[in-house]
Order: structure tokens, then C-alpha cells, then sequence
């Protein structure tokens, strides 16, 4: 098993370093399930495992210039506000409830990834930062990072494009510092009541570190959305099994668990409806509306 966890991990960091955000997301998973770690020390292990792969992936980063250094420590510091505090809450709450909660957390990430990332408009000569949003905006995301131990990178990005005015490549070497802060402060709150077992933590996070290396020396060379809209979906698929792993099987025996989980598969079938068969038709029928020059146009 430990050579299966170790090629996860390298994934995750791989992950990490293309997008900025993401592999996170299958750290804790990864622990509970393959290495059979309890959820909460999962959670704390999770991030360190996070916080030194996103440290060390930001360096490529940072060598390409691709790293706006005042917004990430800004965000980024905010964010080790409410990393502390859910590293702090995290480890009095459910295991149940806390897996629930990152169950949630990975489809959220699952649907951000498949939808892709729409570049919002931005003024490239804008010089001025909104702080108090990006301060409350970091603080939000640094409570999710400390309760569920995932990096959060695909709510940072997006983020940081929009309140930061930052081009989306920058956003994404960005991301990685920010996650690197919220990650250790969130590790911070949970070693306050969670032991860690450093020496199977230290063997993930030098996995996870070779695979960031070689993600951040891809991510300015490859075109990565087929990569990332299948790796979402694979994420999906994990949260609705970590979902499912935390309803009493009692439940899934009586009519009422089997119409519920009749559903979920329903919102499934849904949701991939409208990312995808929905989509595909406004992008043909936004073809089919080009509108052509007229002879009077052509001259």
C-alpha cells in the first residue's frame, strides 16, 4: 500500500504545480483509504503534505516571474487567520462530519475543474488592491483550509483574477504561496490536540514534492484543460464515494436511504448534463450565430 499512497502523492504534487489547486483535494482521501490513517490526523498530515509540495512548487513559479508577491502575502495572511481558527475547531467536530464536509469540498472542486476557468476581464494598469475584500475572501477560504485540510486552490484562483486583478497564469503561481501560508497555520491549530505519524508524512510530502517540480516546469508548456476536466471528474467520483462511506449502512438498507442514493445518482446524470450536452449546444449554436458581412461590409 505504501507504493500505491507514495503514486497518489505524486499526483497530488503534479497536480498542484499544473493548477495551482486541486491534488489537494486527494490528500486526505488518500490517507484515510490507502493508508489507513485516522480522518483527523489525515486532515493535520494533509497539511503538511500540502503546505511544503505548494512551498516548494511555487519556487518554478517564481523563477518565470509568475508570482505577484504583495497580493499572495496579503490573501495569504488573512487566510492563516482562518486556518488557525478551523485547525483549531476541526478536531472537536464529527470525523463523520468532517469527512461529509470534504466530501462536499471535492465535488465543489470536481465542478470547478470540469467547468474550466473563465478568464474574467481585467485592467492590467489597475495598481490598486481592494483590501478588505481580499482580507475577507482569504479568511473564508483559510476556515475551509484548517476544518477539511485541502489547499482550496479553485476558489483561490479565481480569487485572486478577479479581486487581484492578476492574469490567469500568476494567479495560478500565486495560489500556491497563499496555499502554503493557510496550509501551516492550519497544521498549527490541528497539532494543538492531533498527533502526526511525522515519518509516513515526511515520505508522502517527498513524493508529493517531485511531483509539483515536475508540474510547475510543465505548467507554462502544455495546454492542460483535457487533463484537468478528466482529472475533475475522477474527483468527483472520489467525492461521492468518501460521501457514501459516511451513511450508516443501516440507512442504505431502507427505502428512504435507497431513494436518496437514487437521487445522488439523478444529480449526477444532471450535473453532467449541464456541463456538458448543455454546453456543447450553446458552443454550436453560438457558431451558428456568426454573423456574416454583408456585401456592403466587404467592400
Amino acid at each position: 500500500m505504501l507504493i500505491v499512497t507514495l503514486a497518489v502523492a505524486v499526483v497530488v504534487g503534479l497536480t498542484l504545480g499544473l493548477f495551482g489547486g486541486g491534488g489537494s483535494i486527494l490528500t486526505v482521501p488518500m490517507l484515510v483509504y490507502v493508508a489507513g490513517v485516522p480522518a483527523k490526523t489525515a486532515i493535520a498530515m494533509s497539511l503538511f503534505v500540502v503546505g511544503v509540495t505548494s512551498a516548494v512548487s511555487a519556487i518554478g513559479h517564481a523563477r518565470a516571474g509568475r508570482i505577484r508577491w504583495k497580493t499572495g502575502l496579503i490573501f495569504g495572511a488573512a487566510g492563516m487567520a482562518g486556518a488557525y481558527g478551523g485547525g483549531l475547531l476541526g478536531p472537536h467536530l464529527p470525523e463523520a462530519l468532517l469527512m461529509a464536509a470534504f466530501a462536499l469540498m471535492m465535488a465543489a472542486t470536481a465542478i470547478a475543474m470540469i467547468r474550466g476557468r473563465k478568464t474574467p476581464s481585467h485592467d492590467p494598469a489597475r495598481t490598486d488592491l481592494p483590501i478588505a475584500h481580499v482580507v475577507v475572501e482569504g479568511v473564508v477560504v483559510g476556515v475551509v483550509t484548517g476544518l477539511v485540510g485541502a489547499g482550496g486552490g479553485f476558489l483561490v484562483v479565481p480569487t485572486l483574477v478577479l479581486l487581484g486583478g492578476l492574469p490567469m497564469s500568476v494567479a495560478v503561481g500565486t495560489s500556491l504561496i497563499v496555499i502554503a501560508m493557510k496550509s501551516f497555520a492550519g497544521l498549527a491549530g490541528y497539532l494543538q490536540s492531533v498527533p502526526i505519524d511525522w515519518p509516513i508524512a515526511l515520505y508522502i510530502t517527498a513524493a508529493a514534492v517531485v511531483g509539483g517540480l515536475i508540474g510547475g516546469q510543465l505548467a507554462g508548456r502544455i495546454q492542460a484543460d483535457r487533463l484537468r476536466k478528466a482529472f475533475g471528474w475522477f474527483v468527483l467520483v472520489m467525492g461521492v464515494f468518501v460521501l457514501s462511506r459516511q451513511v450508516p449502512p443501516e440507512l442504505l438498507h431502507s427505502a428512504w436511504g435507497r431513494t436518496v442514493a437514487a437521487a445522488a445518482l439523478v444529480a449526477v446524470a444532471v450535473t453532467a448534463y449541464l456541463l456538458f450536452v448543455r454546453r456543447g449546444r450553446q458552443q454550436r449554436g453560438g457558431a451558428a450565430r456568426v454573423p456574416q458581412l454583408s456585401q456592403t461590409d466587404r467592400r
